[in-house]
Parts: structure tokens; C-alpha cells; sequence
């Protein structure tokens, strides 16, 4: 497993850095593949200590924050939070065996300036542009990934019907499903 600990708005300390190393070895159990992940530690108007870990694994994309008056305290909420992902994705995995028999598509997105929509300009002004790859998988499969990247939507490959979706959240909280029909 990589860690790389990043320290904001505070000083950097071997001990934080080891304690979060050592917690974070925890989730090995959980994903045999290797494990990158990226913690961001901060304090915020000398009061908040902010714990914050992205974690990527075997094309899963973990995230979470947790907030509290002691660094370590928000550490092992931040890892604790992590462990229950993780838990529940093995056991989503374990009941849902599905096959990835598809290939990864590749995608493209593009962040596009408001002002320049509005205003009527020649043409939308680009602010970003990103291209990753799509694996295929299952419904079920895509609303655990979009929650466990704390994501409104999520773009996949249908892995039975190898078409591109989209599975997103309802202001209802229930879960919607766009798929595309053929000409």
C-alpha cells in the first residue's frame, strides 16, 4: 500500500503520519490489490482537525472526510469510514458475482464556463478536460461506486448489454437510471 500524507495549515509530524499509516493498513484485509492512497490532513481555524483520504484500488475509487477537535479522533473516524465501504462493497461483490466479460470505454469530460454559455459568445470557453476509462459493470455495481465516491452521478458501460448509462441521485433520494435507446 502507498500513503502519501499531505500536511495543511499545520505542522508536519512523524507521529500523525505513522498513526495514519498504521491505521490505514487495516483496510489490506479488505482489496488484495495494491492500494494507493492520498490523505490530506488540515486544521482549520486552529479549532477543526480535518482527516480526508482518497483511495484507489482495483478500479474502485474510495473518498471520505471526517471533521473533529482531535486529529486523531478524525483520523480513525476517516478510517472507520473507509473500513465500512470497503466492507460493504466486498459483500455487494460476494452476493453479485457478475461477470466483466466487456472492454473499457474510454471517456471524455469537459468543464465549460457558464459566463461564456450566457453571454452568447462565439463559442463555450473550456476550463477543463479529463478522459478516463469507462469498466463495464452492473447497476448495482455503479450505485455503490457513485456512493462510495459521494458522486450525484456516475457514466458506466452496462456489463450485460455493453451500452453507456447513467445512474445518478434523485433530490428524493432514490437512485435513477438513464439508458440510451437505439436508433
Amino acid at each position: 500500500m502507498q500513503i502519501a500524507v499531505t500536511f495543511r495549515h499545520m505542522e508536519s509530524s512523524a507521529a500523525v503520519r505513522n498513526y495514519v499509516e498504521e491505521k490505514l493498513a487495516r483496510v489490506k484485509k479488505y482489496i488484495e490489490e495494491p492500494i494507493d492512497a492520498q490523505v490530506v490532513l488540515s486544521v482549520q481555524k486552529k479549532i477543526y482537525h480535518r482527516a480526508e483520504v482518497t483511495m484507489v484500488a482495483k478500479g474502485l475509487t474510495m473518498k471520505s472526510t471526517e471533521e473533529k477537535d482531535d486529529m486523531y479522533a478524525a483520523v480513525d473516524l476517516m478510517v472507520d469510514k473507509i473500513e465500512r465501504q470497503l466492507k460493504r462493497y466486498k459483500e455487494k461483490l460476494k452476493r453479485h458475482k457478475g461477470g466483466n466479460s466487456g472492454t473499457q470505454r474510454r471517456v471524455e469530460k469537459t468543464v465549460i464556463a457558464a459566463s461564456s454559455v450566457d453571454e452568447g459568445d462565439s463559442g463555450p470557453e473550456i476550463i477543463r478536460s479529463h478522459s478516463f476509462f469507462v469498466k463495464p459493470m452492473s447497476v448495482e455495481e455503479a450505485v455503490m461506486q457513485m456512493d462510495l465516491l459521494q458522486k450525484d452521478f456516475l457514466v458506466f458501460t452496462d456489463d450485460r448489454s455493453e451500452t453507456m448509462n447513467v445512474v445518478y441521485r434523485r433530490k428524493d433520494g432514490n437512485y435513477g437510471l438513464i439508458v440510451p435507446q437505439g436508433r
